[in-house]
């Protein structure tokens, strides 16, 4: 009798405790391991002019914000005002269109505003895999070449003012 109470109980405790503690995490802040680490390199045409080629080195400056964005994403456009601020702010903001269609994401651009810099095109998500997206939107910060910061969803207040205002301001 005792048996039938303790061996289900001793299979069940680690594995509420696992629940547990997995239930307890942020699932927006998922581990990248491209934190701290040069920014990977990518040759991409630009999403407004075909003929051109956006690189690494159009991405890397003193300080640079990336963001990952889709006309499909249905949160993407809520980064827009914060980009187009930080851009106000003297920040160089950059993006990857990603595994988009080129005319419905220029379209987009049209109704919403375009808060960038520069915009490569990666209608396949080959640059993406390499930097380490998993989905729209995801916003990167980089200093001199290097991923110092990366945001996973839309960008808040908070980030906006510890992880890229306040760089941009310990950098002038």
């Amino acid at each position: 009798m005792l048996k039938r109470i303790i061996i289900p109980l001793a299979i069940a405790l680690p594995i509420l405790g696992l629940l547990y503690v997995g239930l307890g995490r942020d699932t927006r802040e998922l581990p990248s391991p491209l934190v701290g680490e040069p920014a990977p390199a990518f040759e991409l045409t630009s999403l407004q002019d075909p003929d051109e080629t956006v690189t690494k080195a159009d991405f890397t400056g003193d300080l640079s914000v990336v963001h990952v964005w889709s006309s499909t994403c249905p949160v993407c456009h809520e980064d827009f005002p914060i980009l187009e601020r930080l851009s106000e702010q003297g920040v160089d903001v950059y993006a990857f269109n990603y595994r988009d269609q080129r005319q419905r994401a220029l379209q987009y651009l049209k109704v919403r505003g375009n808060p960038y810099d520069k915009i490569a095109y990666d209608p396949e998500g080959e640059a993406g895999m390499d930097w380490g997206v998993y989905a729209t939107p995801e916003t990167y910060v980089i200093d001199d070449g290097t991923i110092v910061y990366k945001q996973i969803g839309p960008l808040n207040e908070q980030v906006v003012q510890e992880e890229i205002l306040a760089r941009a301001e310990a950098g002038s």
